[in-house]
């Protein structure tokens, strides 16, 4: 139970980077740079459910996954919810087409990029803790 509280806490945790982490690629206009549709906010609407759902992909972190570095567990843990998120829920709920290609070519590096920054803050908060 212990760990399992743990996971989902740093999971949050990553969840609220993550989510500060779109929302300065939108204000600084990187995302637009590489015109890529996805836009973030601040706003406890837009938040909520993903710092929910980064604690609910916490628990991937009690899988046994071995790995070298921090680093690279990260980057092997960011791949699933990644490879969900482009192939599922872009094209069957949110209707943005197969790896959300609708919302710019350049769409699935942006959408790991903003997974590994949560599984790595993830990590770390595991770490620490």
């Amino acid at each position: 139970m212990k760990n399992g509280l743990v996971v989902f806490a740093a999971g949050c945790l990553g969840g609220l980077v993550m989510c500060v982490v779109m929302w300065l690629f939108s204000r600084y206009g990187i995302t637009q740079s590489l015109n890529v549709q996805l836009a973030g906010s601040v706003s406890p609407h837009w938040m909520y459910p993903r710092i929910v759902w980064g604690g609910l992909w916490g628990f991937l972190f009690l899988l046994p996954i071995f790995a070298s570095s921090i680093f690279a567990r990260s980057f092997v843990i960011a791949l699933i919810p990644t490879l969900i998120q482009l192939f599922v829920f872009y094209p069957f709920y949110e209707g943005k087409g197969v790896a959300g290609l609708s919302l710019g070519i350049l769409t699935p590096f942006l959408v790991f990029f903003f997974f590994w920054v949560w599984s790595l803050t993830t990590a770390i908060t595991l770490r620490l803790s």
